[in-house]
């Protein structure tokens, strides 16, 4: 997890870890989005275009993908890492999940970048810790090291 905070233009700074992995992506192109409307999501546009393609292929509950590709397209916009490692975020985006000139932490999660709100970071902390104990114990049962 990483400290950052978006600046008064809507930019975030990455940690040099993250900027090396997109860097090191062929393509260039990102996808600031939030699939929950509480937590932004920054995707390698490959990854990106996979779950496009997993919204259109889901049929077990046709509604639940339509929301979500919905919250998606609303508040989701393309974007570039500039030179000196920062993303922009949309006014939309940042209006949306409270993140205009605050605090975020930064979690790198199966193949995205997470940015949560301070608020929204206590929460997921205060939740992960409630069941830590159990949670760690079924993991290890399937195999977790």
């Amino acid at each position: 997890m990483y400290p950052a905070r978006l600046d008064d233009k809507g930019r975030v700074k990455l940690p040099t870890s993250f900027q090396q992995y997109f860097l090191a992506l062929r393509e260039k192109k990102l996808f600031v989005t939030s699939l929950d409307r509480r937590i932004a999501q920054i995707y390698p546009m490959e990854v990106w275009r996979q779950n496009e393609k997993f919204f259109d292929a889901y049929r077990d509950d046709p509604r639940v993908s339509r929301n979500v590709a919905f919250n998606a397209a609303d508040l989701g916009a393309e974007s570039e890492m500039d030179s000196q490692g920062r993303i922009l975020f949309s006014p939309e985006l940042r209006r949306e999940l409270g993140i205009e000139n605050q605090p975020v932490h930064l979690f790198a999660y199966r193949g995205r970048i997470e940015v949560l709100s301070e608020k929204t970071y206590e929460e997921r902390k205060r939740e992960a810790a409630q069941t830590a104990a159990d949670d760690v114990s079924k993991l290890e049962a399937a195999g977790l090291n």
